[in-house]
């Protein structure tokens, strides 16, 4: 899946009335799909450290639109073992080092297209072996994880480690208690969480804290009037949120925010039709995609975040998506069952 921007570019008809808005499904669907047929532009090839997850952005959004049909499966599910490791971890592409972000990726498109039973084809033990990669990588001083040999640490990882892991049924080899003093350690004055002890409020990084903390059945830690608090404030004049205090808005933030509040409960501190009528003028009506706000070029990784954040306001005609997860509810109903 490329990660090349455009060619398409969101509207800038900011007169449109609200209720001539809607959602271009079946041309983000042919967006999605053409990703990959631009192998001739140098972009394609400068974003192929994202290619892996670019497939759980496109893949995701298809699910969420109704077309779960709409990438081969027998084909995705191929370039996603050309990318694993003998370690049992994923790289990004084929001849990219494994790496925590890709791990999980890869382990939530084939826990979305029903083929974890993959990894015991491909492999004797082939799930344990993954989930031995993922616990391998946590300190087992501070409870954090690692995102790969080289030992950045970063609430990110941490999260993406709960999330694969809980996906494999694989939780109780890692310590969890500990990740979790990690993750509160994380929290801040004003209810947020950073990407480490001491670090500023982010938006992304609260949502890995709260999906982690969901994950852990640790929610009670939090402060949830607090936070909930903050995370409200930071929705714009114009319906959008933005991920810290002046910053521009974003769509993205539309997932990250907004799922959040979903997992403290507290949705309905924002304007919803506000941020739905933002979501719906970052779209490109002609050749679909999502930009990050209204006149730029749209990629992929907004799209998804665009279409999960609509999901998560009950846009008709989507389907349910967890917060935690980022993926089709059903889906994790169906894995965690």
């Amino acid at each position: 899946m490329s990660l090349v921007s455009g060619p398409g570019r969101a509207r800038l008809n900011t007169d449109q009335l609200s209720d001539e808005l809607s959602l271009h499904l079946e041309k983000h669907v042919h967006y999605i799909q053409s990703l990959d047929t631009r192998k001739d532009e140098l972009e394609y090839w400068l974003t192929e450290h994202l290619r892996l997850n670019g497939l759980y952005w496109g893949l995701t959004a298809l699910h969420l639109l109704g077309r779960p049909e709409a990438l081969p499966r027998q084909e995705t599910i191929d370039f996603v073992f050309s990318c694993q490791h003998e370690s049992g971890g994923f790289g990004a592409a084929p001849g990219h080092d494994a790496h925590m972000l890709y791990t999980t990726s890869a382990i939530q498109i084939l826990a979305t297209i029903d083929a974890l039973d993959e990894l015991e084809h491909r492999h004797p033990s082939g799930r344990r072996r993954v989930g031995e990669y993922i616990a391998g990588l946590q300190d087992p001083m501070t409870g954090t994880f690692a995102g790969d040999e080289w030992g950045e640490t970063d609430t990110r990882f941490l999260y993406a480690a709960l999330n694969g892991l809980s996906l494999l049924g694989l939780l109780a080899i890692v310590d969890v208690s500990k990740a979790v003093s990690h993750v509160n350690a994380c929290a801040n004055f004003d209810g947020g969480y950073g990407v480490s002890p001491g670090a500023e409020s982010h938006a992304g990084q609260i949502f890995v804290c709260l999906a982690a903390l969901s994950i852990a059945g640790r929610l009670d830690l939090v402060d949830r009037d607090r936070l909930g608090g903050w995370l409200s404030e930071r929705q714009l004049d114009n319906g959008g949120l933005n991920g810290r205090p002046e910053k521009l808005e974003d769509v993205c933030y539309s997932w990250w925010v907004l799922s959040s509040l979903a997992m403290i409960g507290r949705s309905h501190w924002i304007d919803a039709s506000k941020l739905t009528n933002f979501i719906l003028r970052c779209q490109d009506p002609a050749l679909g995609g999502l930009a990050d706000r209204p006149g730029d070029m749209v990629d992929v990784f907004h799209t998804v975040f665009g279409i999960a954040g609509l999901s998560l306001l009950n846009y008709s005609g989507l389907e349910d998506v967890d917060p935690v997860y980022c993926m089709p509810v059903k889906v994790i109903k169906h894995i965690l069952k």
